[in-house]
């Protein structure tokens, strides 16, 4: 369903009314497309305290012209080496001249190190910087992010950055990102980087699943569309269309796993968990049914196919696995205890798993928690309550399917090695929970 007030806003009287009215102004979000892939417009490299970092080779190759222009499309302001309360004031000097400048749907990004255990000086501003960049991220308006990355090696980071400062990242905003050093790979080609690559996904028939499989298609990778029975014609339909191989499975099989291997015989490089359902109601009118169909669906099937598929060696080495949270996971959400549950549940599976699937495997486990995303479950919501879930967030309108998409194949892109253990909300800044 279009958002009407997003469009009465970018109209000449819309600006003026909802202005006097002090009403929210989301502005159009400038996303991928085909012809558009990068942001071509100017990069402001800035430094607070000393770096040693040096970021111009990555920088030179998002397609931003570093330097360019009196207002930048992205501004990347090196923080690592803020270290105390007094170069912490940098970042302040930095960042103040410069915010009216950036341009609608452009990017901040603050690299920020590690906080040291050592060091309770450097931990404690290193921290402030997350509390600075999510404030920022509420306060700069026009449709323009804000996110810090903690890396503790460029090349490693090379991919984050990418996302972060494209077109593809238009719906995240406020989040902290942890970037290790794992030694990483570049692809030959960075526009496809999934070429030659198996992905699964899950619930792939439609809505999010659907824009996760195109997207990844879209790269390079050769999809699996998995759905149950019941929609598997609109499975093969997309798989298809994609070129790639429709599934028809319950994943709740107790052998979901051992018939997803058997159906690969040469095996999986990416798994993306998407299935999902609710059965939403208050818990005193919860009967158990409900409750555990929900968390047979959403934790319980990732749980055993994720388990199966490791174990066998049918995810390979190098793999990727990226699974669906919830903002109602994170900030839980009134009639919602089963779903909150299992999508909490996500966030504990990726925590726990994710250095031990790295280091017996060398498989990442991440997971995207969207937010407010328009779909046709989304669409049937009342509209006072859809209003509300549109502009309670930073950019003041709902997401895209394809905004979880392009989440997802960063985290599943080959050079995206050094990104494990990672819950990335897609949801605007949602102004619910952290």
């Amino acid at each position: 369903m279009a958002d009407r007030y997003l469009g009465f806003t970018g109209t000449a009287p819309g600006r003026f009314l909802t202005r006097r009215l002090g009403l929210p102004q989301p502005a159009a979000l400038i996303r991928r497309t085909g012809g558009r892939p990068r942001f071509d417009g100017g990069l402001l490299h800035l430094t607070a305290g000393t770096s040693d970092l040096d970021l111009a080779p990555v920088l030179a190759r998002t397609g931003l012209t570093p330097g360019a222009g009196h207002d930048p499309t992205a501004v990347v302001l090196d923080a690592t080496g803020v270290r105390d309360v007094d170069t912490l004031a940098e970042v302040h000097a930095a960042l103040h001249p410069v915010l009216r400048s950036v341009a609608v749907s452009g990017r901040v990004v603050v690299l920020g190190a590690a906080p040291d255990p050592a060091d309770h000086h450097q931990a404690a501003v290193q921290q402030a910087l997350e509390g600075f960049t999510r404030s920022l991220g509420k306060e700069i308006g026009r449709g323009r992010t804000v996110n810090l990355v903690r890396l503790a090696d460029v090349t490693a980071a090379e991919s984050t950055l990418r996302f972060l400062l494209s077109p593809a990242s238009a719906y995240v905003s406020g989040q902290v990102i942890e970037v290790g050093d794992e030694e990483v790979t570049a692809p030959d080609d960075w526009e496809q980087p999934l070429t030659g690559r198996t992905a699964l996904v899950t619930g792939a028939a439609r809505g999010i699943g659907a824009a996760v499989a195109e997207t990844l298609a879209g790269q390079g990778a050769r999809v699996v569309v998995l759905d149950v029975p019941g929609a598997e014609a609109e499975a093969r339909a997309l798989a298809d269309r994609l070129d790639g191989t429709a599934l028809a499975l319950d994943v709740t099989a107790a052998d979901a796993g051992e018939r997803i291997a058997a159906a690969l015989p040469d095996g999986l490089d990416v798994l993306i968990h998407n299935a999902g359902v609710t059965r939403d109601r208050r818990l005193v009118n919860m009967p158990a049914e409900r409750w555990s169909s929900v968390l047979d669906v959403n934790l319980a099937s990732v749980l055993r196919t994720t388990d199966a598929l490791l174990s066998s060696g049918a995810l390979k080495r190098g793999g990727r696995i990226v699974a669906t949270a919830s903002i109602a996971g994170l900030a839980g959400n009134s009639g919602q205890t089963n779903y909150g549950a299992s999508k909490a549940g996500i966030v504990g599976l990726v925590r726990s798993l994710a250095p031990r699937a790295l280091a017996e495997h060398r498989v990442t486990v991440n997971a995207v928690a969207p937010g407010f995303i328009e779909t046709r479950m989304t669409a049937a919501v009342p509209l006072l309550i859809r209003e509300a879930g549109r502009r309670m967030n930073s950019l003041g309108q709902g997401g895209l399917p394809v905004d979880v998409a392009e989440t997802t194949a960063w985290l599943a892109h080959p050079a995206s090695g050094a990104v494990n253990g990672q819950v990335v909300r897609v949801c605007g800044q949602s102004l619910l929970g952290a």
